[in-house]
């Protein structure tokens, strides 16, 4: 809205008496007003106590763009943490997202999924649908580097995957997953989901799911992959994944590799100590257990593999329409305080999108 007063404004005998001026807003010759934009977004408060707090933006910096939020994403997993305040202290650092805003473990914004369209920076990309790691928020300024143009061919609601689909993506590269292996995937959450979607389109793979919920069985032969309860996990595995985040799971993961096998642990415990069975066979059977974590790039592969490419490899892969079965719920922004700690807690969450509107 226009703040000149409307005797004084041209617009105004254009526009009658509310009329939109982009022009400074000049009240005397000594003073100018300058317009801001105002937007919400997620705050973090205390033990499960999220809240939309009203911002200002202020000026786009040099070489910034800002960004009107069309859909997000919830990361169930690591998001309950952080929502729990379960971040460790030896991890405050390591573990803040890009753009975070306030620090462990609470006041926070915390999130990393966003989809939108930048409204505000070089002309040339004006009206871009991007992705960005970004938390809640429904308008926000990013460096123009982190806002990532999505692909003509994948459209805006499925994107919000890209976060969980760049971390399956260094999943894969770290199981070193060949052509004919056997695999397993322990645990089916959204990231489990997606690494065997992934293992399963590599050639004569054989890509078994194993998880609790039986339901998840439906999922895994959509993505093109066997399932299977914990009791009939297969066996001799060239490589397993473990992603349930419980010790059982870890447990049924170690057990279904064989000799020499790799075992990738892609789950995050928080503060919380795990119990690893190492006992047994472990030992006779030479097994390997393999951190993987998305914040590096394989070190084979770092010398060429930037993470902007490896995040617009992750969107193009986005592609495949089977993967809108990954979303399980939706939640408008301004609706999510009171829903969070539920969609947090429902052990039945994939990927719950967030709309702006």
């Amino acid at each position: 809205m226009c703040h000149i007063p409307a005797r004084r404004c041209r617009c105004a005998q254009r526009g009658g008496r509310r009329h939109r001026c982009r022009r400074p807003a000049t009240i005397d010759r000594k003073a100018t007003v300058t317009m801001t934009t105002i937007c919400r977004a997620l705050w973090l408060e205390g033990p499960d106590r999220p809240r939309l707090r009203v911002e200002d933006l202020g000026a786009l910096a040099a070489g910034s763009v800002e960004i009107a939020s069309r859909f997000g994403a919830i990361s169930r997993g690591t998001e309950a943490l952080v929502a729990a305040g379960r971040v460790p202290d030896s991890e405050h650092e390591r573990m803040r997202a890009p753009l975070q805003a306030g620090d462990f473990p609470f006041p926070v914004k915390y999130g990393y999924s966003t989809v939108g369209e930048i409204v505000a920076g070089p002309p040339e990309r004006l009206g871009q649908t991007v992705f960005c790691l970004h938390p809640h928020q429904d308008r926000f300024q990013a460096p123009a580097a982190m806002a990532v143009p999505v692909p003509d061919d994948v459209p805006a609601e499925r994107v919000v995957l890209a976060a969980n689909m760049e971390t399956a993506l260094n999943v894969v590269w770290d199981a070193r997953i060949a052509p004919g292996d056997r695999v397993a995937v322990v645990g089916g959450g959204l990231v489990g989901l997606l690494v065997a979607w992934l293992a399963a389109r590599i050639p004569g793979t054989d890509t078994c799911l194993v998880d609790m919920n039986p339901e998840r069985a439906t999922i895994a032969q959509t993505l093109g992959c066997r399932f299977a309860s914990p009791e009939e996990a297969p066996a001799d595995c060239d490589v397993v994944v473990h992603a349930s985040a419980s010790e059982a799971g870890l447990a049924t993961a170690i057990e279904a590799a064989g000799f020499e096998a790799r075992i990738v642990e892609l789950s995050w415990y928080g503060d919380r100590p795990v119990s690893v069975p190492l006992g047994g066979t472990f030992h006779s059977r030479r097994l390997q257990i393999v951190a993987s974590q998305v914040g590096h790039v394989p070190p084979e592969r770092r010398a060429r593999w930037s993470l902007g490419r490896r995040l617009a490899t992750a969107l193009a892969m986005l592609a495949d329409p089977r993967l809108d079965g990954l979303v399980s719920g939706e939640t408008r922004f301004a609706d999510l305080p009171g829903r969070y700690g539920g969609i947090l807690a429902d052990p039945a969450t994939l990927c719950h999108r967030i709309r702006y509107d």
